[in-house]
């Protein structure tokens, strides 16, 4: 797989310096990855979800949400934002053209 915009998650990421490891761990795995759909992501991320047109992951014991969206036939992943557990309930991602 190949992420789209690891640098605007980079830049994202780095006012919560709690979880660049976990990030780190996620685009290694990612990089390796061949996903055909949702399924295989769940087998190495089982909390891992499909919301809208997003696939939600729960980094560092669900405090975080990182939400991309993930071109299976391609082998893309996009960036599109990373929040913290509140900001994710507030729904306001939700209101991406996307979703």
């Amino acid at each position: 797989m190949h992420l789209i915009s690891i640098r605007n998650l980079r830049i994202d990421v780095a006012q919560f310096p709690d979880v660049k490891k976990q990030i780190d761990d996620w685009y290694a795995t990612l990089k390796k990855a061949d996903w055909a759909n949702l399924e295989d992501v769940r087998r190495i991320y089982r909390d891992a979800e499909a919301v809208g047109n997003f696939t939600v992951f729960n980094i560092k014991g669900n405090a975080y949400r990182l939400i991309v969206g993930i071109d299976y036939e391609n082998q893309v992943v996009y960036y599109k934002y990373f929040l913290t557990h509140l900001e994710y309930d507030k729904d306001k991602w939700k209101n991406d053209p996307y979703f």
